[in-house]
């Protein structure tokens, strides 16, 4: 069983003053909503029998919602996550809450870049980490090897400019994309499934994902992966919480014999985050 138990935070200082990724740059956010549906999915998670560590959200930190940011945790051992400057206060705050959790932390070599859960997920014995914009692959090779997992690096298309140049976020001043975190491309299922959107990696990485021998593999509809934050979901192996505008998804996974929650989520995803964002596996 996976996703048995979750750390989250809270809405309360989501706000869009920093633009530090493309969906950033769209419509204003309500945070009563943001709020709301923060609340929605904390229900769901109880309602798919999942233990909630329920915390309160870092002072004035806009992406501190997205608890699944601050670490890589497996077997009561977190590698802790290194942000893009925007988002560094939420660092010694997360490190200080899990280790109030019992849990021991370790961080990536100076200098290196790495978005814990968000762009490193686990599967099985399986490490599947995204490169190339919030994580470098240094950061993800260590996160394998503390862990004691088979690395799977992956890079996601970039965003591009109107000459095809890649578009370099002007906040962070790194390259960026609509997949940005690999838990916007690709989700666990269960130890042995996984679900993706082939168009969503660049020719290499769909090679690599084609060629597991040992994963039943989903694939997720394009416009249900970019309209609809599709990938973006938590998992338990029997109940699914994902998005309410990915029916494809949902009938593959019902078909499969698993119970889906769809709630709908709109604020949270104006911070680019969605289900999976908001919430960090703890075991």
């Amino acid at each position: 069983m996976i996703n048995q138990k979750l750390l989250v935070s809270g809405a309360d200082f989501f706000a869009d003053d920093f633009k530090i990724n493309p969906y950033y740059s769209q419509t204003t956010i309500n945070l009563e909503n943001a709020k709301r549906e923060h609340a929605t999915l904390i229900n769901c998670f109880k309602q798919a029998n999942i233990e909630i560590v329920k915390v309160d959200p870092p002072k004035d930190c806009q992406d501190g919602v997205y608890t699944a940011n601050w670490a890589l945790v497996r077997n009561g051992l977190a590698v802790m996550s290194s942000l893009p400057q925007a988002r560094k206060a939420e660092e010694p705050y997360a490190e200080q809450i899990l280790r109030e959790q019992g849990i021991k932390t370790l961080h990536v070599p100076d200098g290196l870049l790495f978005s814990g859960q968000g762009d490193a997920l686990i599967c099985g014995d399986y490490l599947f980490a995204g490169s190339g914009y919030r994580s470098d692959p240094a950061a993800q090779q260590f996160a394998a090897e503390t862990l004691g997992l088979k690395l799977i690096q992956l890079h996601a298309i970039p965003q591009t400019n109107p000459d095809g140049t890649p578009h370099i976020n002007p906040e962070t001043n790194h390259a960026d994309s609509f997949f940005y975190d690999l838990d916007l491309a690709l989700s666990v299922i269960d130890d042995h499934t996984i679900a993706y959107c082939p168009e969503a990696f660049d020719e290499a990485s769909r090679s690599k994902l084609e060629s597991i021998p040992d994963l039943d593999k989903i694939l997720v509809d394009q416009q249900e992966c970019t309209d609809g934050f599709a990938c973006n979901l938590v998992s338990t192996g029997k109940t699914v919480i994902m998005s309410a505008r990915a029916p494809k998804l949902q009938s593959a996974l019902e078909a499969r014999g698993l119970k889906c929650l769809t709630p709908e989520i709109k604020e949270l995803k104006k911070g680019g985050g969605y289900i999976r964002c908001i919430s960090l596996w703890l075991s």
